[in-house]
């Protein structure tokens, strides 16, 4: 949990600080080709003479504004899909599964290259297609937890009460859904991180545009693993796989602090572990014959 946070952290703070810590300009040429990691720069050049740590650095940034604008976005859609669709039942409950069947059964990577490749490319437009495609996994899954919950009594009482079917939805059935909620916005983050990247990958995205997965793109349209530049591809990767590795962890911790199931496991274990401890502790003592 804690290294999930501070790499996570400090990812952020990479993006946030990037433009001042960054030493040269991302897209200027400030050396020379493929220069392995030097004093000068510290993680190198790429095949056009850019530093890579100034590219890593701005790439974080837009990279992470992606991945969390898509987690956020696709969670708003789910969430108000799911909760409309559980609570008003019905007709309505009908249509939204009706549509969140359709997108489920659509073939999810094929449909994102088809889109991104007809559609202007940049940020907003990777943003746009991986929130389209992501968001009915999550509205199925919140409807099964919302339907779940209408059963409770505080539901019941909270409709006889006469409150406003909004207050009930955001009152009443939403903070008993935080930990599920969080859970689906990790998940999207670290599905959003590696899809931008593979877009961008596939040349699918603004080339322009200087990102983790840019560089991944320049570094095979260069040839950087058959020279040895290594160092073009494995930063950005480093970051790609940091900020997945970061934020599993973090779902890991939010899933044992909120699932009863898995706390109730861990105290056992605590248990277990107290009473062997304590075993262990005890002298023997040996009778005579």
């Amino acid at each position: 949990m804690r290294f999930g946070v501070v790499t996570l952290v400090l990812l952020v703070l990479c993006a946030a600080l990037g433009p001042l810590l960054a030493p040269y300009d991302p897209a200027k040429g400030v050396g020379g080709i493929n220069e392995p990691p030097s004093a000068a720069h510290l993680f190198g050049t790429t095949g056009q003479g850019q530093d890579v740590l100034s590219q890593f650095l701005y790439g974080c940034r837009v990279s992470l504004l992606i991945a969390f604008a898509v987690a956020l976005i696709t969670t708003l859609i789910s969430l108000a899909v799911g909760l409309l669709a559980a609570y008003a039942g019905g007709r309505t409950d009908d249509v939204l599964s009706s549509l969140t069947n359709v997108f489920l059964v659509l073939p999810g990577l094929p449909l994102i290259v088809v889109l991104a490749a007809f559609l202007p490319p940049g940020p907003v437009t990777i943003v746009a297609v991986l929130s389209l495609t992501g968001w009915a996994f999550g509205a199925r899954l919140f409807r099964s937890q919302a339907l779940s919950l209408r059963q409770r009594e505080f539901i019941a009482a909270a409709r006889l009460a006469g409150e406003a079917r909004w207050r009930v939805l955001a009152v009443e059935l939403l903070p008993n859904m935080l930990s599920i909620v969080a859970a689906f916005f990790v998940n999207q983050v670290i599905f959003a991180v590696g899809a931008e990247a593979s877009l961008e990958f596939l040349g699918l995205g603004d080339s322009g545009q200087v990102t983790w997965g840019t560089m991944l793109f320049w570094a095979q349209n260069g040839s950087a693993l058959l020279q040895g530049a290594w160092w073009t591809f494995v930063i950005p990767g480093l970051g790609i796989a940091l900020t997945a590795f970061s934020l599993a962890l973090i779902n890991h911790a939010v899933d044992e602090r909120t699932n009863p199931r898995l706390r109730a496991s861990d105290l056992l274990r605590q248990a277990i572990g107290m009473r062997q401890r304590s075993a262990v502790l005890v002298t023997p003592v040996v009778r005579d014959a």
